[in-house]
């Protein structure tokens, strides 16, 4: 049983499964002098980089300036198999933090420019426990997984994901936001997953605590304001004999919603809206390959797509629409490097919009497009330029021109 495999998607792992996109193999620091692979081989690995975003808005928006800031992620999985005390136990925990400032305010639009260096608190650079996360696989086609949790890994995509620091930086492009109101970035829960041939859920559900406890352990807040869950289908496709996916899923929260409150996945203004409960969101996405290396079948390129509805009395968005490309770069000598463009639209709710309004002024639909190139510098660091054209919801901003480049290094 390809049991590693299996943690690695079970988990929420920080790589992208079959994408093909994941950061360099060679980390900066080394083997530590032997260490790191006598881990590896005793059930211990270690995943932990630091992305750097130099980014700035030169046109349009609400400020025309440039800013620095990232993001630290320090991610270890342990096998209790390997370790020799339960065979099919594995723990993930993500400890992570954001440092500098970002641009996502200086757009004028709802969605961030750039999410990752919001994360996992926008308005704190504290190290914070964001996953810490058991998973049991009871069979090859069956596990269990609880424990602290974020969920940014799901709505999984093969070249739209990658929590934006190996493929697209706008959230827009990393996850369906549509999902942001309903499910919480870090929180306590458990579901389970049933698994495909090659270990990659193929069903999960999850039953969560309702509210954001990223600051915290979370147990004091357990269910205290309600559950929240999710469920996806994700079924792998060979259309034409390239591969692909078809996903499928649901959100729903039944906390009480009194205002639109403070997510770092999201720009909004704190304000107090109608009180409301029962969330929803149901959204669907696919990637699909064009073209595969037919020397290396990890390699390739195709387009993808994400769309939504959700609940417009809760949501400020009430839909959402995303196509793009991306994938390898084919040319001889740049097998490593990736690229990606994309066009999303946000569909601003007709209950919350007005309310919005009454704050900042007219509110219509947002557009965005971003373009990006990831350059595998070394083994160890990827460089990446990227541009995004930004129209943002609210009418009275002009449209956004967003340069920047970001660089991922692996320790």
């Amino acid at each position: 049983m390809r049991i590693s495999h299996i943690a690695r998607s079970l988990a929420l792992a920080a790589a992208s499964v079959g994408s093909g996109q994941a950061l360099a193999q060679e980390p900066l620091t080394g083997d530590w002098y032997g260490n790191r692979t006598y881990l590896a081989d005793n059930g211990v690995t270690f995943q932990f980089d630091v992305a750097q975003f130099y980014q700035g808005v030169t046109a349009g928006g609400l400020n025309q300036h440039f800013k620095y800031g990232g993001h630290g992620d320090y991610v270890t999985n342990v096998d209790f198999g390997k370790l020799g005390v339960q065979e099919g136990l594995f723990l993930k925990v993500r400890a992570e933090h954001r440092f500098g400032e970002n641009i996502n305010g200086d757009t004028g639009a709802f969605l961030p420019a750039s999410v990752l260096t919001a994360l996992p608190v926008a308005d704190s650079e504290e190290l914070y426990l964001t996953n810490v996360l058991f998973t049991q696989a009871l069979s090859e086609r069956f596990a269990v997984f609880a424990g602290k949790l974020d969920t940014l890994d799901g709505d999984l995509n093969a070249f739209a994901h990658g929590r934006g620091k190996t493929q697209f930086s706008n959230v827009g492009f990393v996850t369906n936001p549509a999902l942001l109101r309903v499910v919480p970035y870090s929180t306590l829960g458990c579901g389970f997953a049933v698994l495909g041939d090659e270990g990659e859920p193929v069903f999960s559900y999850m039953l969560l605590n309702s509210e954001d406890t990223a600051k915290t352990s979370g147990f004091s807040e357990l269910f205290n304001d309600g559950v929240a869950m999710a469920a996806e289908l994700r079924l792998p496709t060979e259309f034409y004999g390239l591969p692909g996916h078809q996903l499928v899923g649901a959100a729903w929260n039944n906390r009480e919603f009194t205002s639109l409150g403070q997510d770092p996945r999201v720009v909004l203004p704190d304000i107090p809206v109608a009180q409301a409960s029962d969330a929803w969101a149901v959204y669907w996405n696919f990637d699909q390959h064009l073209f595969v290396d037919p020397c290396d079948a990890g390699r390739g390129w195709g387009v993808f797509g994400r769309a939504a509805i959700s609940d417009e009395e809760i949501n400020p968005l009430s839909w959402f629409l995303s196509f793009g490309l991306g994938g390898h770069n084919p040319m001889r000598g740049h097998e490593a490097d990736t690229w990606g463009a994309g066009w999303f639209v946000a569909g601003s709710s007709g209950e919350i919009g007005p309310i919005i309004e009454t704050f900042l002024g007219p509110i219509g639909d947002g557009h965005g497009v971003e373009l990006f190139y990831n350059w595998q510098a070394t083994p160890w660091l990827n460089v990446t330029p990227d541009l995004q054209v930004l129209a943002p919801s609210r009418e009275n901003v002009d449209t956004a021109l967003v340069l920047g480049v970001r660089a991922v290094m692996l320790l």
